[in-house]
């Protein structure tokens, strides 16, 4: 398969992403679940992705669309679109899947795939977390990987705009 081929076919709709969930489960595989922006793609982020893979087997990616991203983050966001967003994170060796969601949280996609981890980023306390509860009532796990100091999208876009 071309790598181009490769990259593509991790991008899914949710109906093929939870068929696909159901397939690695009935292998006995660890599907860990998180979730971002990833506007402009950076280290911290690299950093949360890669320590979220190292929790299990599978390594599933939710995507905040555009007019979610522009409700959250201000209407001068995203800098990317949600496909190219999709598209890079798809091209890491570490992530198995991508999938857009549109609401204001991945609550519905966390309760549809219903993950055996959910990772976070940041200085969160658990029961801020959205889909926390829910995951750890059929036994699933929560964990919190700390922010890289120094990285942020935000800050980013800062320094280029001083440029």
């Amino acid at each position: 398969m071309h790598k181009l081929q490769w990259i593509q076919n991790k991008i899914y709709n949710r109906e093929a992403l939870l068929k696909e969930c159901n397939v690695w489960r009935a292998e006995q595989k660890k599907i860990v679940f998180t979730n971002g922006c990833f506007d402009i793609l950076h280290r911290g982020h690299l950093d949360l992705i890669a320590k979220a893979a190292d929790l299990g087997n599978i390594l599933v990616v939710g995507v905040n669309t555009n007019s979610s991203v522009s409700i959250l983050k201000g209407p001068n966001r995203p800098v990317n679109n949600e496909e190219d967003r999709m598209f890079q994170l798809a091209s890491l060796l570490c992530v198995d899947a991508v999938c857009a969601f549109d609401e204001d949280t991945p609550e519905n996609l966390i309760k549809l795939l219903r993950p055996d981890v959910l990772v976070k980023g940041g200085d969160y306390a658990i029961d801020n977390i959205v889909g926390a509860k829910f995951v750890m009532s059929y036994g699933g796990k929560v964990e919190i990987i700390p922010f890289v100091q120094g990285y942020s999208t935000t800050s980013l876009i800062t320094r280029i705009r001083e440029l």
